[in-house]
């Protein structure tokens, strides 16, 4: 390939677009589905439910402390399918790349996205690429549809909570947000700060092995831990009371924060989930997570309660209460 960055041609179906899928995507995603190269992906399933979601990923810069937008679209659909109660089979994933996008980046992004699918143990089977003209999109977006099948011993839902459950948060909140805001802004900490990008699936199915009676299970990234407690609060129609000196926040993602004028618990985040889980179940379940790296600051962070129906209250760190609210509107644009 002489070209060195994207050219409209590559999108026209000819030469120059067999050449970008013989030389950047095939290497990367190779695989028994993939290789054929029809229309479609011909997969094998096993019998069961399955669960399906898509997701579109548009974050800026492309390459960020901790990870690419490559491996936020794998982990962001992996994520999302195993929070739900299913083990993720195969992603799809469609590009939508800007003339003259280096192809050196095309290619660090699709390496990327290859080592995420692989540890998280998926494959990607089927794609598409688009170019666009110079200044119709920011350099390169993507798309992931992801499928998974889903357990049958377990029914994760956000109108499954009951009053006296557990809420339980995986790891620190914040980190991806802030990661993406400090590269972007140029700002500098003694500790940088790097995303959480990760692929959760195979402690979430630990977690569901062992404490089948989870409730449920969310992701929280945009709106942060807020936006997901406040959903399921109305969903439940039960209140949720937190902690604020039980959520982990590095420090030096406070202090971005603070800089910001934003409040962590708003802030997305890319490799950390909440559990609700019957009270007498915490503790298992917390066990569980910790024996992962992305679960080593597994903490319980509040519970669930029959009072103020689908709102989020919080115990502030000087003992006083306030209401937890969704953002008002995206603080933090193009973070994901």
């Amino acid at each position: 390939m002489n070209h060195r960055s994207v050219q409209m041609a590559h999108g026209a179906g000819g030469r120059l677009s067999q050449e970008l899928m013989k030389q950047v995507f095939a290497p990367c995603f190779s695989n028994c589905f993939l290789d054929l190269m029809d229309d479609q992906a011909k997969l094998d399933l096993p019998s069961g439910r399955i669960a399906f979601t898509t997701d579109t990923y548009v974050v800026t810069p492309c390459f960020f402390p901790g990870g690419t937008i490559g491996t936020l679209a794998v982990n962001g659909t992996v994520n999302d399918l195993a929070v739900g109660g299913s083990n993720p089979l195969y992603l799809s994933a469609g590009f939508v790349l800007e003339e003259g996008f280096p192809l050196d980046d095309l290619e660090r992004i699709a390496e990327s996205m290859a080592v995420a699918a692989r540890n998280a143990g998926v494959m990607i089977v089927a794609g598409d690429t688009k170019v666009v003209q110079k200044g119709s999109c920011d350099g390169i977006f993507i798309n992931t549809s992801g499928i998974g099948l889903l357990r049958d011993d377990v029914s994760l839902s956000c109108r499954n909570l009951k009053p006296g459950d557990s809420i339980l948060l995986s790891g620190s909140v914040g980190d991806h947000g802030m990661s993406i805001m400090t590269a972007r802004e140029g700002l500098s900490f003694q500790s940088s700060i790097s995303s959480d990008c990760a692929s959760l699936n195979r402690m979430i199915a630990a977690v569901l092995d062992e404490v089948p009676e989870v409730h449920a299970m969310r992701d929280p990234t945009r709106g942060g831990v807020a936006a997901v407690l406040n959903e399921l609060a109305v969903s439940s129609s039960v209140g949720i009371d937190i902690d604020e000196t039980a959520i982990p926040v590095r420090d030096e993602v406070r202090g971005a924060c603070e800089l910001l004028g934003i409040d962590p618990l708003h802030v997305a985040n890319e490799g950390k989930f909440i559990a609700v889980v019957p009270a007498q179940s915490a503790a298992k379940a917390l066990d569980v997570m910790r024996r992962f790296d992305e679960g080593r600051q597994a903490v319980p962070v509040g519970s669930v309660t029959a009072d103020h129906a689908g709102m989020v209250v919080m115990r502030t760190a000087f003992g006083s209460r306030r209401i937890v609210d969704l953002p008002l509107g995206e603080q933090l644009p193009r973070i994901c």
